[in-house]
């Protein structure tokens, strides 16, 4: 076990790396603009012309799926940055001056730890409006108690450690302490559930885009060509497949590296394999 670790981890970690590339990359190595429209060519199969076939508007569905995979990694990702800073920032607050700050802070948590993920989302679009802004926001609003109550835990031990105490003796201020002494040793953390909040906000970002809230059309998401295809699933379905194993795929992988990052980095599993 203690060999294939590794392994595994480069393989997600090149997969990932390879679908973020090719999202970063997607005005480049796309054949065709993925809003232009060949009227001839709609509802077609894969052929020479359009590899993965054509949409009810005759649009290169591989075009729109590379653009699609830009939006929806670009939405789920920035998402994820900004509930990792707000929660994050939260828990080690919280767990650094505990007494009525952590009480105040993780209630506030468990208040929005009461509603069902998705419901959540679609409060928070409701009063913003769809789009791919208000789903990035929506997004973040959810998974920003996640990191609080993930840091906390560990930050409480941590901040009872001796070297934390040292630089309380020394006169370190509370956001050296809390930034530079604290957060650095619980990075591993963050680090695999980062990854694996990513996977699941794609999932979540994918959702919200299918029932019409996210990316708007004609701009191409991953959800939204999902939705697209359904409408036409029987006379050509080619788009609802291929989106929905892009979706798949892309989330797999997320999840698959932030597992080998959890098994590769957490000492108890590696003293199991």
């Amino acid at each position: 076990m203690a060999g294939k670790t590794p392994k595994l981890l480069i393989v997600a970690a090149s997969a990932v790396i390879l679908l973020v590339l090719v999202a970063v990359l997607a005005p480049w190595i796309s054949p065709y603009d993925p809003l232009a429209q060949d009227i001839l060519a709609r509802l077609k199969g894969p052929s020479a012309a359009h590899w993965l076939g054509a949409d009810q508007f005759g649009r290169d569905l591989l075009s729109r799926l590379i653009h699609g995979l830009r939006a929806s990694l670009g939405i789920s990702a920035a998402a994820v940055i900004v509930a990792l800073l707000i929660g994050g920032t939260l828990g080690l607050v919280a767990a650094y001056y505990r007494g009525w700050t952590e009480r105040i802070v993780m209630r506030c948590m468990d208040v929005l730890f009461a509603f069902p993920v998705i419901l959540l989302a679609i409060g928070v679009i409701a009063m913003l409006g769809p789009g791919s802004g208000p789903t990035a926001i929506a997004i973040a609003v959810v998974y920003t108690p996640i990191f609080a109550r993930l840091l906390r835990g560990p930050a409480l031990v941590v901040a009872e450690s001796d070297f934390v105490m040292n630089a309380r003796a020394i006169g370190a201020s509370d956001a050296r302490i809390i930034f530079v002494h604290m957060l650095p040793n619980l990075a591993s953390v963050l680090l695999v559930q980062t990854s694996l909040l990513l996977s699941a906000a794609i999932l979540v970002e994918a959702s919200l885009s299918f029932l019409g809230l996210g990316t708007q059309p004609p701009a191409p998401s991953l959800g939204t060509m999902l939705s697209e295809g359904r409408n036409v699933l029987l006379l050509s379905p080619w788009s609802a497949v291929f989106s929905g194993v892009a979706i798949l795929i892309l989330a797999f992988a997320l999840n698959l590296l932030g597992d080998v990052l959890r098994d590769t980095l957490d000492p108890r599993l590696r003293g199991e394999q």
